[in-house]
């Protein structure tokens, strides 16, 4: 199984950006897809997920109409849409696939397959 993950860059604050995550080994539409950040010297947090039957989503609230997350099934992949950046979106950006009961949608150890993040900064 393997996540890729790609899209992050150097954006202004402001910007956009996509992000991508494209999976073998694993059937996107059968797993909840989620997208974490990890900022330097801060703990993992959760920032987007779409739930395996497909008709729910979730954000944190500080993301929660900035970013959109959505799944290509024929494509095997997740994106996450995220627009009007700000600095302190800057971190490493994971996406992660599993069967999280849906309290624990937005919690890491809930997610049993991991891509290998992608940077996004975010400059001011």
């Amino acid at each position: 199984v393997q996540l890729q993950a790609s899209g992050g860059g150097l954006v202004q604050a402001g910007g956009s950006l996509r992000l991508s995550c494209a999976a073998s080994g694993l059937t996107v539409r059968s797993y909840t897809a989620g997208w974490f950040r990890q900022a330097p010297g801060k703990a993992r947090e959760f920032v987007a997920a779409s739930s395996w039957s497909g008709g729910s989503t979730y954000y944190s609230d500080s993301m929660k109409g900035r970013f959109t997350i959505s799944r290509d099934n024929a494509k095997n992949a997740v994106y996450l849409q995220m627009n009007s950046l700000k600095p302190e979106d800057t971190a490493v950006y994971y996406c992660a696939a599993g069967r999280p009961i849906t309290s624990g949608i937005m919690m890491s150890n809930q997610y049993r397959y991991w891509g290998q993040g992608t940077l996004v900064t975010v400059s001011s």
